[in-house]
């Protein structure tokens, strides 16, 4: 992502926090898998330049869906923090178009296969 110095705080929450954080600050009363809190956008994005951001993560949820997904909870937790990684950097699948959330979706199976070769074993 060209981005070496790049710093981000990451969380992990349960189902109860992370709904609380969805609903306080994107007005959506539910429990969610992943949320992103880019610092590279608005008035102050430049204060800090290799400030990523903040990603949250719900591990109940990442667990039940390693399940459905029959991978293990180490490569969901992975995968949704690179997911977070990428709305940090701009990618949006839900405001942006069909062909912005295509590109998103390409980019993330690419690095995500980039990182299980390196650090998942048993996928």
């Amino acid at each position: 992502m060209e981005c070496p110095e790049g710093e981000l705080s990451l969380l992990l929450v349960d189902d109860g926090q992370i709904q609380q954080i969805n609903r306080d600050y994107l007005q959506r009363d539910w429990p969610t898998n992943v949320i992103s809190f880019s610092m590279r956008e608005g008035a102050d994005a430049s204060m800090h330049p290799h400030l990523l951001g903040d990603v949250v993560i719900s591990t109940d949820t990442a667990a039940r869906d390693a399940a459905e997904a029959a991978v293990s909870f180490e490569s969901e937790l992975y995968f949704l923090l690179l997911h977070g990684i990428l709305h940090l950097f701009g990618y949006d699948h839900e405001r942006g178009t069909e062909q912005q959330a295509l590109e998103m979706e390409a980019l993330e199976e690419r690095l995500f296969n980039g990182i299980a070769a390196e650090f998942l074993t048993g996928d």
